[in-house]
């Protein structure tokens, strides 16, 4: 097995690391005596070079931000909405219900997605339904508009202050940083919270499955709502599973490909919807600089490790302080007066 992953993951990996730092061209072996060293040129390039990979970089980092401010907290909210559905006793036909929430994430990436291009065309299901209650739909795939500032522009607001409009950072504006993502990546992140929280439904329902139901009973005893067990009871037992939820959603969307690869191609309308992930494989296989897309593969990786690192500290057990342990504080049970609880 350590043979394997060496061979397969490790030596890749390695040969990658140093595509980064040279001039390979993408003829011949990375090892060979025509490939120079040329330090962190290709780095500089996409993060401070100042011309179009700077700029083409610095606008697919904003798409994803985007991509993954809105679609991590979605799908996992959609994802234990699902699970806490199912796992309901009451519920009957649970095995149609998981099947049928389940379905999306297995079905294939690149048939879902000619299936939303359908959805979301100007003639399509969604614009109609939109027309039915008097809305008309925008141009979802053509449209390279940031949805935030088409709503700034509904209420008269058409341009930026000037400290956001000449600042910026990596060759885009803050304006633009700002805009909101575009309406043909707003389809495509209602696209991967559907065909994503399905699995994540599985995760979260498998651990709702091994809970134990007595701290419920208690708390219902106590006179809990079910809103308040579900928060206060039911959620802070589920802290691993959203820790893994929510760090493979991070992953996931930060690699995000092969939608955009199949519905706008070249990060299509005006690069709204191009990723670093796509940006990598653009400049590798398209524009022959192998070098500019390792380096954008291993920065990925690091803003990969940091959002992970992010998310850890913020759902890390909290250690109760010492006055809060000596100083309870008193429970109230119907009934009783919390003298009497504590006694």
């Amino acid at each position: 097995m350590l043979v394997l992953l060496g061979l397969f993951l490790v030596v890749p990996i390695l040969m990658a690391l140093w595509v980064s730092f040279s001039d390979w061209g993408g003829r011949g072996s990375p090892f060979s005596a025509g490939v120079n060293f040329v330090g962190l040129k290709n780095y500089e390039a996409v993060t401070s070079g100042g011309g179009l990979a700077e700029q083409n970089f610095g606008q697919a980092l904003r798409n994803n931000l985007w991509y993954v401010v809105l679609v991590v907290p979605l799908q996992t909210i959609v994802a234990l909405a699902l699970a806490s559905l199912v796992n309901n006793q009451r519920l009957k036909g649970k095995g149609f219900f998981r099947t049928a929430f389940y379905f999306p994430s297995v079905t294939s990436s690149v048939a879902i997605t000619v299936l939303w291009m359908f959805l979301f065309s100007t003639t399509g299901a969604i614009n109609k339904v939109l027309s039915w209650v008097g809305i008309h739909g925008p141009n979802w795939f053509n449209d390279p508009q940031g949805v935030v500032r088409a709503i700034l522009a509904r209420v008269g607001v058409e341009q930026g202050p000037s400290a956001l409009v000449n600042h910026g950072f990596l060759g885009v504006t803050w304006w633009d940083w700002l805009a909101g993502p575009s309406w043909a990546m707003s389809a495509l992140i209602l696209l991967a919270v559907f065909t994503t929280s399905g699995t994540f439904m599985l995760l979260f329902l498998a651990a709702l499955q091994n809970l134990s139901g007595d701290l419920q009973e208690a708390a219902m005893v106590d006179g809990a709502t079910a809103w308040e067990r579900f928060t206060k009871v039911t959620l802070p037992q589920l802290r691993p599973t959203l820790f893994t939820v929510i760090t493979l959603g991070l992953i996931g969307c930060w690699q995000v490909f092969d939608q955009i690869y199949v519905a706008t191609p070249g990060g299509s309308p005006d690069g709204t919807t191009l990723t670093p992930a796509y940006l990598s494989y653009q400049a590798s296989f398209t524009n022959n600089a192998w070098g500019q897309g390792a380096a954008i593969a291993f920065i990925l990786f690091v803003i990969i490790i940091v959002f992970t690192l992010i998310q850890r500290w913020a759902l890390r057990e909290r250690a109760v302080s010492k006055r809060r342990r000596l100083n309870p504080v008193p429970v109230k049970v119907a009934g009783l007066p919390a003298g009497e609880v504590e006694r």
